[in-house]
């Protein structure tokens, strides 16, 4: 198992960094969030964890070895495969999920894309011996976790890390706010991945 890479970061793309390791560029699958944290050429460490199939190796990155944990747990309840561990993490912090699944909160798990109400339950039956106890996060005096941060601040950190200037990541989170405010008003919290790509879209086309 590829428990990390570090090295230089040679490319940067909307779900994907390429880490140079001894020469050798290797594709990292990541969320928005961890990619927001990259620039082209800077030294970094990723913690990583090697999806093995029968016609492909998939290598998936994460800001921390506990997002990494967070992503083998996660992928233990059946019906969990790599790609909804991964949007699980890119919709919540992994204290975020341990407090949904202690507290039986379906609504923080039908956040994330590709889960309905069913699903959701199942996840809790399933996850709640594996997850743990919150490590991280700062728990208010009504017992809440402390809210990850917004779709704008997400989408706006991870365009400025593909290397946007401030005000194209502006003009570009701007722009695809209608979307957004669509899938609040849904009952559903904006998918940043998606977003990500309109606002790659809407950049293009400005250039």
């Amino acid at each position: 198992m590829i428990a990390f890479v570090s090295g230089p970061v040679a490319a940067l793309a909307p779900t994907t960094a390429v880490i140079e390791v001894g020469g050798v560029g290797m594709l990292v699958q990541c969320t928005p969030a961890t990619l927001a944290g990259l620039r082209i050429g800077e030294e970094t460490r990723i913690a990583t964890s090697l999806v093995v199939r029968e016609d492909s190796l998939t290598l998936y990155g994460f800001a921390d070895d506990d997002e990494r944990q967070t992503f083998e747990l996660l992928q233990t309840a059946s019906g969990v495969g790599p790609r909804l561990a991964q949007a699980m993490l890119a919709v919540h912090a992994p204290d975020t999920l341990r407090v949904a699944v202690a507290t039986g909160d379906e609504k923080t798990l039908t956040a994330v894309p590709g889960i309905g109400k069913k699903g959701a339950q199942k996840l809790l039956l399933e996850l709640k011996d594996r997850l743990g106890e919150p490590v991280g996060t700062h728990i208010g005096r009504q017992g809440v976790a402390a809210a990850p941060a917004s779709w704008s601040d997400q989408l706006h950190s991870a365009l400025i890390g593909l290397g946007y200037a401030t005000r194209e990541a502006d003009e570009a989170v701007a722009l695809v706010a209608p979307q957004a405010e669509a899938a609040i008003a849904a009952g559903e919290a904006p998918a940043v991945p998606r977003l990500l790509r309109a606002a790659l879209q809407s950049l293009n086309r400005t250039r």
